[in-house]
């Protein structure tokens, strides 16, 4: 089974509005908090960094770690580690760089209409408690289909 590193940022304005992005992987879309996976040689902040300014145009400062999730898709082989951080902006504007043309959008959001975009995302990275919250590990499962 293959292991995939994916880092990702929780990113909050400061009206309390969430940073999130539109992902499309073949036909389908779905919305999560800006990430992707680590490439060779970078570290898990690193990565976050990058994506979140490929994916956003924002350049951010790590803060801390939300959380350490892991997931087994069956159908693909991989046991996919996804690791995600608290962020700051620290620079740059909104705008999407993505080079593999996967994001189709980015929009700040209050946290009921990210739950609305992302209701078992939303549930599963343990938005709706005290920001920032606890760093928590969680094993969500092995499910047969990948995102």
């Amino acid at each position: 089974m293959k292991r995939v590193d994916v880092a990702s940022a929780l990113i909050y304005n400061e009206q309390g509005q969430l940073l999130v992005v539109n992902n499309m992987k073949g036909n389908a879309t779905y919305w999560s908090p800006p990430g992707g996976a680590v490439e060779q040689g970078e570290t898990l902040e690193q990565a976050a960094i990058r994506e979140v300014k490929e994916e956003t145009g924002y350049d951010i400062a790590i803060s801390g770690l939300s959380s350490v999730r892991e997931i087994v898709f069956a159908d693909a082989g991989s046991h996919v580690l996804i690791f995600t951080f608290f962020a700051n902006i620290t620079g740059g504007d909104m705008l999407i760089q993505d080079p593999d043309n996967d994001i189709t959008e980015v929009r700040w959001v209050d946290l009921q209409t990210a739950k609305q975009l992302m209701p078992e995302l939303f549930e599963n990275l343990q938005i709706d408690t005290a920001y920032p919250s606890p760093a928590f590990y969680a094993f969500e499962g092995t499910r047969l289909r990948g995102i």
